[in-house]
């Protein structure tokens, strides 16, 4: 079948000149360098082939989505697999286009009679293969208002002849590639495909193919796959890499995990070694992909079984296998509320395993997994998760092989039982006392702090969890003097320009007049930090130090560069009052139409509103700064105009300027990216109060969205009390937090309403999302996840038993 007949190179060239390939649209725009890559592809120079392969992968295949040129490609490259050139890549090419499509909707299955072409089962299963040159039409034709997804599953259904007959053939690596191709034609193609995909699995020898035609069955007769899978588990002869491929088929299709399972993982460890030669990228990293699918279920026993796996893998003796297991607990961590608490055991046995010499490093690299996030997932051009792979080698050249030391720090206070060997790891030098020591900040701040104090200098990592992580997303270390002591030798030594100073500055910020005693350390280095330090001063500046700073404030404001003399100007206000600076230097960067773009005079408005009606002078300004009403704004010019507006209704106390302003900013949903701008325009809707009636339409419509209901409830109970549907923006709210958008906001709008104003139905759900095993919190920088979501939980549980304890006195 493949291979049976020449390729015609006219005919085929010809049929490709024929279709208008400029009209059609890939990742890049229009389509039309699709034609040279095909014939490349199907081209005797090696070379070209290579290139027009990645090209097309780029192109047609980019990152997994599919185009319309996409499904227009499918028939020739089945005309060049069908010749058998460069067999296996391009069927897998194919079989990554089916994967990227979608099965059409029930409605259009249950449609009239597919015409021929269209990929229909049926019609698959009885016509011949796309050969070489066969002259039929090459054009895909879809269905009207289908989408590329659909049409190009169409597509490769239609081809599904040529990737069943590939099953026979002989090169290993071809039935590989159509195996898994096939098993990704979807609902479509099931009923074509599983038949020949299970026939072949009776026969084929080699292990590789056996746990792809597993694989694919299980993808697409689920049903059927339960009695196959279990019997492959068994370490009667089947060969691990069909072992592992019928575990993750076991999970996949929802058996039961059973003592069996957990014991042929466990033997099987470590685990990635047989996947490295699948075309499956979904599971390519079975253990993750095992912990994923199990948590997911949500119930006790799945529960259970993942936390039981995952401690046996993390004591295992090899430690490549002690490495998967990390990367996968802590996304057991980032899923599960229980993980920490009842992982941190076996954590800290992998730790010490670990040893804290320098050994070579085990693995894929992912020794430094803590720093990575829980995403995964790809497809056939090799885009599996690499979230692991973050500081690849570093861990292990510290004595951290598996990543587990570092990985105790994502625990937080549930780490306290690996407290004593992390200050015993701290205690020593170099990378991986650094490691113990960032580990220990989260684990038991006030053991870490002194730690930390000791050797500020040769500590970047733990000094850097002290502050607040690497974007400052995570609670800052709390005062300690001897740390402070540290803070203050170090800002007096420090050079200008240093990057340490952000950080420095974030912690000095948060511990507030604790820091005082660092004011004289913080004015000496002002002049080479002017804009990052006044803040600084105003936050930690202790009363008997007000009239030095002010004055060294005050004439920063009046010499310095205007961008410099705004930030001084500002901390000028904050600390004493004094706007006279500040409203000067605001008219003069309002004169100079804000001199930095948007986010300038976005920051310039937002100053202004801070002073109020002190800020009057400002008024014409501000209004000449806004931009026309019909204006095609983008995300940052709606920014600036949002500002603008809150600072006029600060500053005149009239809301009629801003009421329109704001509707045209929550009116106009054309652009991209808008969830911000959106929140944002809401807030400001929000403190016009009722005076911002008239944009209650353009509130309401934001409703349908989950990620904006949070914000526009609380606009809507700002502005028009009465307008608002309690009990519905109740519904809502719960199902943005139950779907993890925006669940902090829904939770504090939930709690805005009032708890006690809620339903039954609606208390019980909000209970129930601080109670579940499940984080709310799914979303975030990696090593954020766990913290943001125990802060909601705790949230949660504040609200919940204040209200029960509100009722229990009214009662009383």
């Amino acid at each position: 079948m493949i291979g049976s007949m020449d390729f015609d190179h006219a005919l085929f060239r010809a049929d490709l000149d024929a279709l208008p390939w400029p009209s059609y649209g890939h990742a890049y725009g229009s389509a039309e360098d699709v034609p040279g890559c095909l014939r490349a592809l199907a081209g005797d120079d090696d070379a070209a082939a290579d290139e027009a392969q990645s090209e097309l992968y780029g192109s047609i295949l980019h990152q997994g989505s599919v185009y319309e040129a996409s499904a227009q490609a499918v028939p020739f490259l089945a005309r060049i697999a069908a010749a058998d050139i460069r067999t296996a890549d391009v069927l897998l090419l194919i079989g990554g286009i089916a994967e990227g499509g979608e099965d059409p909707s029930p409605e259009a299955a249950d449609g009239p009679p597919a015409e021929a072409g269209d990929g229909s089962p049926a019609e698959a299963g009885d016509r011949p293969p796309a050969e070489a040159g066969d002259g039929l039409p090459a054009r895909v034709g879809g269905e009207a208002g289908e989408s590329d997804e659909v049409a190009c599953r169409r597509a490769v259904v239609t081809q599904l002849p040529l990737l069943l007959g590939a099953l026979d053939h002989q090169d290993r690596a071809v039935r590989q590639a159509a195996a898994w191709a096939a098993g990704w034609t979807g609902a479509a193609g099931a009923d074509a495909a599983v038949p020949a995909l299970r026939d072949r699995a009776a026969v084929e020898t080699d292990p590789l193919v056996r746990a792809e035609l597993l694989s694919a069955v299980a993808q697409l007769g689920p049903e059927g796959t339960a009695r196959a899978a279990t019997e492959a588990i068994g370490p009667d002869g089947s060969p691990p890499e069909l072992r592992i491929a019928a575990l993750l088929a076991s999970a996949d299709i929802g058996l039961p995990w059973t003592p069996a399972h957990h014991e042929a993982a466990l033997a099987l460890l470590p685990l990635d070694r047989l996947v490295a030669d699948r075309f499956d990228h979904v599971r390519n990293e079975p253990l993750h992909h095992l912990t994923v699918t199990l948590l997911l279920r949500d119930t006790d026993p799945d529960r259970e079984a993942v936390f039981a796996l995952l401690d046996g893998a993390l004591r295992h003796p090899d430690p490549e296998a002690r490495t998967e297991a990390v990367w996968a607990a802590l996304t057991a961590c980032e899923l599960s509320r229980g993980a920490p608490a009842r992982l941190v055991g076996a954590l800290t046995a992998a730790a010490e395993a670990d040893g804290g010499g320098a050994v070579a490093a085990a693995g894929d690299g992912r020794a430094a997994a803590s720093g990575a996030s829980a995403g995964g997932g790809g497809g056939p051009a090799g885009s599996g998760s690499d979230g692991g792979a973050a500081g690849s080698g570093a861990g292990a050249a510290s004595g951290d092989v598996s990543g587990a030391l570092s990985a105790l720090g994502r625990l937080g206070a549930y780490g306290e039982p690996a407290a004593e060997l992390l200050a015993a790891r701290a205690a020593g030098e170099g990378d991986m006392a650094d490691r113990a020591l960032e580990a220990l900040v989260t684990v038991d701040p006030v053991r870490a702090a002194p730690l930390l104090a000791r050797d500020l200098e040769n500590r970047p990592r733990a000094f850097a969890a002290a502050c607040g992580g690497p974007v400052g997303s995570l609670p800052t270390l709390p005062y300690d003097a001897e740390l402070l002591a540290a803070v203050r030798r170090r800002l007096g030594a420090m050079e200008p320009g240093s990057m340490a100073l952000p950080r420095l500055a974030a912690l000095l910020t948060a511990w507030g007049l604790d820091a005082g005693p660092a004011v004289p350390e913080l004015l000496a280095a002002l002049p080479a930090y002017p804009r990052q330090l006044p803040k600084v001063l105003a936050a930690v500046c202790p009363a008997e130090q007000r009239a030095e700073v002010a004055e060294t404030l005050r004439s920063l404001a009046r010499t310095a560069p205007a961008d410099d003399r705004f930030e001084a100007a500002r901390a000028l206000h904050q600390l004493t009052g004094d706007h006279g600076p500040l409203l000067s230097l605001l008219a003069e960067r309002l004169a100079a139409g804000a001199g930095g773009g948007d986010s300038a005079l976005r920051e310039t408005a937002t100053a202004a509103a801070a002073l109020g009606p002190a800020a009057a002078p400002l008024v014409p300004a501000l209004r000449a700064a806004l931009n026309a009403p019909d204006a095609d704004r983008n995300n940052p010019q709606m920014d600036a105009d949002i500002a603008i507006a809150a600072a006029l209704h600060r500053v005149t106390g009239d809301a009629a300027e801003a009421v329109p302003v704001l509707a045209g900013v929550l009116g106009d949903g054309d652009g991209l990216w808008r969830r911000w701008t959106f929140v944002r325009a809401a807030e400001a809707a929000a403190g016009l109060g009722p005076a911002g009636r008239p944009l209650v339409p353009v509130l309401k419509a934001l409703l349908t969205d989950p990620e904006q209901v949070p914000s526009a409830v609380l606009a809507l109970r700002a502005v028009a009390p009465d307008a608002l549907d309690t009990d519905r923006s109740a519904g809502l709210l719960l199902d943005a937090a139950e779907a993890g958008a925006a669940p902090a906001e829904a939770v504090e709008a939930l709690v805005a309403l009032g708890v006690d104003t809620l339903s039954d139905e609606h208390r019980a759900r909000l209970t129930e999302l601080g109670e579940r095993d499940l984080r709310v919190v799914r979303f975030g920088l990696s090593g954020t996840i766990e913290a943001a979501d125990d802060r909601l939980r705790a949230r949660i549980r504040t609200a919940v038993v204040g209200r029960a304890r509100t009722a229990v006195v009214s009662r009383g």
